[in-house]
């Protein structure tokens, strides 16, 4: 993987009248990651999209895509595939008329019935927008955002309204465009799919980045969670624990191996059953919720 950032973004200031709707905000997308831009209902990362994808203009600050202006379309919407959450196709066109329509507009080159075959839509190809389920039209778009292996893909909430096989489907196509050398910018509601996928994530709150980094790295700054019941009260926990019930324990930790290892050490060697034990490690949905108690 290029550390060469196919986005940079610097101080990028967006306001809407007296609304300061992104402050600030600096960062960069390395070639050939999945980079996860996610945030709370009005932190600003629709806007900081629409800026890097050259459809709005920053107030103040800088955005390149592959080094240049993203408002250049001649040069640079070719190298770029975007799927909206609504792409807003004619309903009277066919899946293969949509396919191509596009495919001319961005002038990448490709064949449309193979892009409607990787997404499953060979038997809808002559069928007209209007009469595709939810789904399907879901997977139009994530065609027409893939047609050409364009080397930077926005996929924005991708998987909405897909079942769990399309889903699969959709994110075995990814990964395919990654073999491939292109680079992937993604936002969604469903968290677990980013705390899968994605190499980086940026997390929005208030018009500017909350966390930054690995998915890791994000998680490492929350403590992991070991909750218990003990049959009788007792003395001498082994670890620090809250009581947060009659006979019911939760315990905060950095060292969620070796607590839980000391926990279970002193059950056994005291004859004590561990009851409704639920241990794990920091997730994703975690860090998020965390944002508005910060």
């Amino acid at each position: 993987m290029s550390t060469t950032p196919v986005i940079e973004v610097r101080q990028l200031n967006l306001k809407y009248g007296d609304f300061h709707a992104v402050k600030d905000l600096s960062f960069e997308v390395r070639s050939g990651e999945l980079y996860a831009l996610l945030g709370t209902n009005g932190a600003g990362k629709t806007s900081t999209l629409e800026t890097i994808e050259g459809h709005r203009q920053a107030t103040s600050g800088t955005v390149k895509v592959f080094g240049q202006d993203p408002r250049e379309r001649k040069t640079v919407r070719p190298r770029m595939g975007i799927m909206l959450q609504e792409s807003g196709f004619s309903p009277d066109l066919t899946v293969r008329e949509s396919v191509q329509i596009i495919g001319t507009l961005t002038r990448r080159e490709d064949n449309a019935d193979r892009v409607i075959d990787v997404v499953g839509l060979t038997r809808k190809a002559g069928t007209k927008v209007s009469q595709l389920s939810g789904g399907e039209k879901r997977r139009l778009d994530f065609a027409t955002a893939v047609y050409g292996t364009p080397e930077l893909v926005f996929l924005d909430e991708p998987t909405t309204g897909l079942d769990i096989q399309s889903r699969d489907d959709l994110w075995e196509s990814v990964d395919r465009l990654r073999e491939q050398g292109s680079t992937v910018v993604l936002t969604t509601h469903y968290l677990e799919e980013a705390q899968q996928r994605a190499d980086r994530i940026g997390l929005m709150h208030r018009g500017t980045f909350y966390r930054e980094g690995t998915v890791h790295e994000l998680t490492q700054t929350l403590p992991a969670v070991i909750s218990f019941g003990l049959p009788v009260l007792v003395a001498g926990l082994p670890v620090q624990a809250t009581q947060t019930g009659e006979g019911k324990y939760r315990v905060q930790t950095q060292q969620l191996q070796k607590d839980l290892h000391l926990l279970l050490g002193w059950a056994h060697d005291n004859g004590l059953d561990l009851l409704e034990l639920e241990a794990g490690p920091t997730r994703l949905d975690d860090v998020f919720r965390s944002i508005d108690k910060a």
